[in-house]
């Protein structure tokens, strides 16, 4: 059986397929030419894609063969999943493998926040021994907003908690007894104003769906201090990145840390380019080393187990 992979992956999950006796075709780039990935699908029992690749009704239908897909990380707003659950054909996703890596990045935001040392180093080497401007603040003591309370939020509260944060989360789909609450200890505010308007760094974790798209726009972002922080690793469309450009401009709040945006790559013109308070990274939160190893070793796996008809722990 064939394995087509439109996008970028690391060399284990080839291997992985091949010593699973798949044949194996990779083109990375191959998610950007829409016609030639058309006409080549029908060759395939297997797909695997990245966060490029639109797997939409049309691309299956084009694939009489496919008998799954794989999704190099968690997000699957670029997949039918009602189409790919009405033809029969499972979706396999890479549960958690990028979660560390993802909150990681959400702390390495708040301490570039706190600690800016990369801008004090570049102050020293210009000549100047400025320990006024670089005195910084604690961590410890602030708190932070989550918005959504899945795994993500959980490892990131972990590593918040132990810097001597208070965390407090808003998710209308978890409970008091829920892991992230009772063992965590993350304190759950029942209205997203309220969160906004006591958090000093807000980290949105929720998937992108109709309920989620601009779930912050100009009066949520007018509830949060003027001191705060946005961080968005989730996905872009979730803030109305018009408002957000507004917001930052005129000092509604302090900052915004952006690694997902509505459209990528960003559009020269977006607005927020021009925000100096913006950081603005090309979608790499979930992007080491470690976790695309586990990424693509996961998928390769739970894609062979789908097409020799075994139990996938990772389908939708």
């Amino acid at each position: 059986m064939k394995i087509l992979i439109t996008e970028l992956i690391w060399k284990e999950g080839i291997e992985e397929l091949i010593n699973n006796g798949f044949q194996v075709d990779y083109d990375e780039n191959l998610w950007s030419n829409r016609e030639e990935l058309l006409r080549k699908i029908s060759n395939y029992d297997g797909l695997i894609v990245r966060n490029q690749t639109i797997a939409d009704q049309e691309l299956m239908a084009a694939g009489p063969q496919l008998k799954v897909i794989g999704r190099l990380g968690v997000g699957l707003d670029n997949i039918d999943t009602a189409s790919a659950k009405k033809m029969g054909i499972p979706v396999v996703y890479a549960k958690n493998a990028n979660a560390t890596s993802v909150a990681e990045y959400v702390m390495m935001a708040m301490l570039s926040v706190s600690r800016p040392l990369h801008l004090a180093d570049y102050d020293v080497r210009n000549g100047n021994w400025d320990r006024k401007t670089y005195t910084g603040m604690e961590l410890a003591g602030k708190t932070l907003g989550l918005i959504g309370l899945g795994e993500i939020s959980h490892r990131v509260a972990k590593r918040a908690i132990s810097f001597g944060m208070k965390v407090a989360g808003y998710d209308p789909f978890i409970a008091d007894y829920d892991h992230i609450v009772s063992e965590t200890g993350v304190q759950i505010i029942e209205s997203l104003a309220d969160l906004l308007a006591e958090s000093d760094f807000i980290s949105l974790h929720v998937p992108l769906t109709p309920s989620t798209k601009y779930l912050i726009s100009e009066s949520e972002l007018h509830s949060m201090k003027v001191s705060s922080y946005i961080i968005n690793t989730s996905r872009g469309g979730i803030i109305n990145e018009r408002d957000l450009a507004a917001a930052l401009t005129n000092g509604a709040i302090a900052g915004a840390f952006l690694d997902v945006l509505e459209t990528e790559p960003i559009l020269p013109s977006n607005k927020l380019l021009t925000c100096s308070n913006a950081v603005i990274t090309p979608h790499i939160a979930g992007l080491t080393e470690e976790s695309q190893i586990r990424t693509s070793l996961l998928v390769a796996k739970e894609v062979a187990k789908v097409m020799k008809n075994q139990p996938s722990l990772c389908v939708i």
